[in-house]
């Protein structure tokens, strides 16, 4: 039988690599619209989301929406979303990505409480379903095709 990483190439699959933090987060490196970022792999979020600060830093176009978010502990927090921006994931690209975009400076201080840097956002279950993600959490890859 081959091994995972065999079929996985074979099959189209891009291969990405991810950290395990203190808290048990998965930390992954993305590029949206060319600059790079760190990111909480999160298959728990339904939605990809970004900081408000990560408007400026990844050139994008926000807009209001009526969508509340909820997660990480808050509840009924004011969005605004950004659309057709380019994700990538290692070798991994995906051109009209979608973000949420809200406060995250409840995540970023959980994070400090453990002496772990901030991050930019989160990569949620919309890029992990896009992609047919398979997560190898042994040996720290995350896969998307």
């Amino acid at each position: 039988m081959e091994d995972l990483q065999a079929f996985l190439k074979k099959n189209k699959y891009k291969k990405i690599k991810f950290k395990v933090l203190k808290t048990q987060h998965l930390l992954i490196t993305a590029k949206i619209n060319g600059v790079k970022g760190s990111f909480i792999l999160d298959t728990g979020a339904s939605n990809s989301c970004l900081g408000f600060e990560g408007i400026t830093k990844f050139q994008l176009i926000a807009e209001t929406s009526e969508t509340k978010a909820a997660g990480a502990g808050a509840t009924g927090m004011e969005t605004q979303l950004s659309k057709n921006n380019l994700l990538q994931l290692s070798h991994w690209k995906t051109h009209k990505f979608h973000l949420v975009i809200f406060d995250m400076q409840h995540v970023n201080q959980a994070l400090n409480e453990y002496k772990t840097k901030p991050v930019d956002g989160i990569i949620g279950a919309d890029i992990l379903l896009k992609g047919k993600a398979i997560i190898d959490y042994y040996n720290h890859y995350l896969y998307l095709r």
